[in-house]
């Protein structure tokens, strides 16, 4: 009798637990398409991409320029000469190669100019929905537009618009 009673209390203080705990969900898209320094950043980094897709599109332009003069001329040239410009023409093309990794790479300089102009944004929102949810006592925030199990969420809970309102991007 008391295994019965005991179990029906702690399920009882579960109960009430997990009824205490309360959920919000932002929508972190939404939330930076409000954010005006976020698309100046994005337009710098798409600006910055460009202009250094166009250095490398030049280094391989350069590399089948001397590839095409190469064709042409490799029946009039010596073996020494062949051999010199084919490691040219291989030289040129690992130049435009390592110059892709370097600024296009996993850690290339690409990657670095986005987390530098990115990272006090994302750590600006952080802090707000932070202090939202501290207010408010959420146990938890979800991000609607990443949450790819996240079938369907009240509006009601959607905390977007708040996040908008402390960064100071209100509507």
């Amino acid at each position: 009798m008391k295994k019965i009673i005991l179990t029906i209390v702690v399920a009882c203080f579960a109960a009430v637990a997990v009824q205490a705990q309360k959920y919000a969900t932002v929508d972190m898209e939404y939330i930076l398409k409000n954010i005006p320094a976020y698309e100046r950043a994005n337009e710098q980094l798409n600006q910055q991409s460009k202009r250094w897709q166009g250095e490398i599109e030049e280094i391989v332009a350069e590399a089948e320029a001397m590839y095409k003069k190469y064709q042409s001329e490799s029946a009039f040239l010596s073996d020494e000469q062949r051999i010199a410009s084919e490691d040219a023409i291989l030289a040129k093309e690992k130049e435009a190669s390592e110059l892709k990794r370097q600024y296009f790479g996993p850690s290339g300089e690409l990657y670095k100019k986005r987390e530098s102009l990115m990272a006090p944004i994302q750590e600006e929102i952080y802090n707000a929905v932070k202090e939202i949810c501290e207010s408010k006592k959420y146990s938890m925030v979800i991000d609607r537009s990443s949450a790819g199990s996240l079938i369907y969420s009240a509006p009601s809970i959607d905390i977007s618009n708040e996040v908008l309102t402390k960064l100071g991007y209100s509507e």
